[in-house]
This record gives C-alpha cells, sequence and structure tokens, in this order.
C-alpha cells in the first residue's frame, strides 16, 4: 500500500459532503492501493452530525479508509492535508443579493485561508462552496505560503450539465462530448463554449445545426440549471456537485492528451484571453498528471459571440473582487 492520502472536507455534515465523503473513502478517487484518512470539518453545532457520517462510512468497510476525523475547526482540519475540499458555504436566502451572500462567505473563507497554514505543503485547495471563484480568491490571498496555482475553483459541474445538454439534443452518448470549456464565473454569466467542443471527430456547430438554439435555450438552461434544481426539488444541487467534485480531482490525477481540456477555475497570470491578473477564472485547462500542476490550454479560436459573453463575465468577477477587497491581504 502507498502513503496515506490525507483529505479535508468542509461541510462535512451537509448534502454535498455526505455525496462526496463515500466515494472519496471507497478507492475510486486516489486508486484501491492508496489509503486515504478523511478530516470530517464542521461547526461545532453539526459536529454531531459529521459523528453519524462517520459510522455510516466506517460500516461500509471500505479496505481503503484508513482513518477519520472529526474537526470543529478548519485549523485542526487542515493540519498536515494534502486536499482541502472546501464545500461549507452559507446558503443565499430569499431576498438575498449575491453581494450579501459574498460577504457573509467572505469571512468563513478569510478564516479558511488563514487555516491553511497548517496543510501540508503539496495541498491542493478546490473550492465548491459558492460563489465559488471569489470565495476561492479569499482564501488564497489568506494563504499567502502557499502557491496561488493549488486553489482551483469547480466548474466542472457547469461543463457536466452543459455536456449533457448538448448530447440530448444531438441524441449520442454524453461520453461522445469532448473539448466543452466553461469560461469565467460559476454564476448565470459562465459561459459554456459549444463552438469549440466535439461530439466524437465532429465540432458541435456541425453536428447541432440550430444556432438559435445554442445561443438561447442552450445557454440559458446552463446558466440558470442551479436555480431550477433549487425551485424542483426545494434544495441545491447536492449529488450532481458531488459528482463534478470527484470528477475535477481525477482529471488533475492523470494527465490530460494534448488534444484535450476540462474546465477549472484558476487563478489568471494575466497572459491569456485578456482575463485580468489574480482573477479566479475558469478557463481550459490540462494536467500535467501530478495531481498539482496544470496548464491553462492558449489559441483557443473565440468568435466575437464568446468574446462579447466573456467580457460579461470577466466584469462580474471583477466587480465581486471589488465587493471583498477588505477580505484581500495586499
Amino acid at each position: 500500500m502507498k502513503e496515506p492520502v490525507r483529505v479535508a472536507v468542509t461541510g462535512a455534515a451537509g448534502q454535498i459532503g455526505y455525496s462526496l465523503l463515500f466515494r472519496l473513502a471507497s478507492g475510486e478517487v486516489f486508486g484501491e492501493d492508496t489509503p486515504v484518512e478523511l478530516n470530517l470539518v464542521e461547526l461545532p453545532a453539526a459536529a454531531k452530525v459529521a459523528e453519524g457520517t462517520a459510522m455510516e462510512l466506517e460500516d461500509c468497510a471500505f479496505k481503503t479508509l484508513k482513518k477519520i476525523n472529526i474537526c470543529d475547526t478548519p485549523e485542526k482540519g487542515f493540519d498536515g492535508v494534502n486536499w482541502a475540499l472546501l464545500v461549507g458555504s452559507k446558503p443565499r436566502g430569499p431576498g438575498m443579493e449575491r453581494n450579501d451572500l459574498i460577504r457573509d462567505n467572505g469571512h468563513i473563507f478569510v478564516g479558511q485561508g488563514k487555516a491553511l497554514v497548517r496543510a501540508a505543503s503539496n495541498v491542493n485547495v478546490v473550492v465548491v462552496g459558492n460563489p465559488c471563484n471569489t470565495n476561492a480568491l479569499i482564501a488564497q490571498h489568506n494563504a499567502r505560503d502557499i502557491p496561488p496555482t493549488r486553489f482551483t475553483a469547480m466548474t466542472m459541474l457547469d461543463e457536466n450539465r452543459a455536456k449533457f445538454q448538448l448530447a440530448k439534443k444531438a441524441g449520442v452518448d454524453v461520453r461522445e462530448l469532448h473539448n466543452l470549456a466553461i469560461w469565467g464565473n460559476h454564476s448565470s454569466t459562465m459561459v459554456p463554449d459549444f463552438e469549440n467542443a466535439f461530439i466524437g471527430s465532429r465540432k458541435v456547430t456541425e453536428a447541432i445545426k440550430d444556432r438559435a438554439w445554442l445561443e438561447g435555450e442552450f445557454f440559458t438552461t446552463v446558466q440558470k440549471r442551479g436555480a431550477a434544481i433549487i425551485e424542483a426539488r426545494g434544495k441545491s444541487s447536492a449529488a450532481s456537485a458531488a459528482s463534478a467534485c470527484i470528477d475535477q480531482i481525477k482529471n488533475l490525477l492523470k494527465k490530460t492528451p494534448a488534444d484535450q481540456w476540462f474546465s477549472m477555475a484558476v487563478a489568471s497570470d494575466g497572459n491569456a484571453y485578456d482575463v485580468p491578473p489574480g482573477l479566479i477564472f475558469s478557463f481550459p485547462v490540462r494536467s500535467l498528471g501530478d495531481g498539482k500542476g496544470y496548464e491553462v490550454v492558449k489559441g483557443v479560436q473565440l468568435s466575437e459571440f464568446v468574446r462579447k459573453k466573456i467580457a460579461l463575465t470577466t466584469k462580474e468577477l471583477l466587480e465581486e473582487r471589488e465587493v471583498v477587497k477588505n477580505m484581500l491581504m495586499k
């Protein structure tokens, strides 16, 4: 057996955490020869629920699950971990403006960023809790000893949603979809780039001739899918969000073929697609296969339609950064 992988999951007693933990423990993600130690990080008030989840994990008797720790502070939870999955965040309530949500959650991620200094030097941070791009930005600014490239926000959920919608429209298996990039913010301004995506060996625009549907219904369905799920089930996405988090980790653990990419929000270096430096922005990326290295795919051809959409999501992220500027360490 290999050395254990130590994984912290915040909000471990919540719906996403519950959907995520069993797959992390099972050997699916890190391999059947890699032991996993799980730190279930929760507020003291939810620690009892986390204990119940830990009991269920034990009862599964996963061969790869080495240890479970219940942690009531991020300082305890992040100590020595290799992966920090920041899932827990305050949900948006009725009548709450997005900026209010950003401010309320911002303070959580200030504390978590500072607590991450206790993590292992090679920690990977995946932010799932919304608004995930700006929460990742806050955490990264408050953990200056950790390279910015180790902080990512999850847009695989948006990519997965977009792939299924295109597959359904084209009448093909979703496995045939590839190179579907999500640009920008995980919000209603995100840009699902159908123009550079493929169904098998054909471009999506060759397989689906209905341009009005692609620019209209497809776009808005993907952008507003989260809200539609809340309206339908009375709760936000849980299993699908957890599955997308798993997908992102798996993508980082294997080398991406040279002709493919996947979506991930990462710190912009200011040298690609006119995205200002520092923003946590979703790009098409390729993993180097070592679990932490990646590269932003350069040279993707963008139409005027997509460029305008990217400008809108960039503007939104700049506005969000302005809202939390007092939480960002200089």
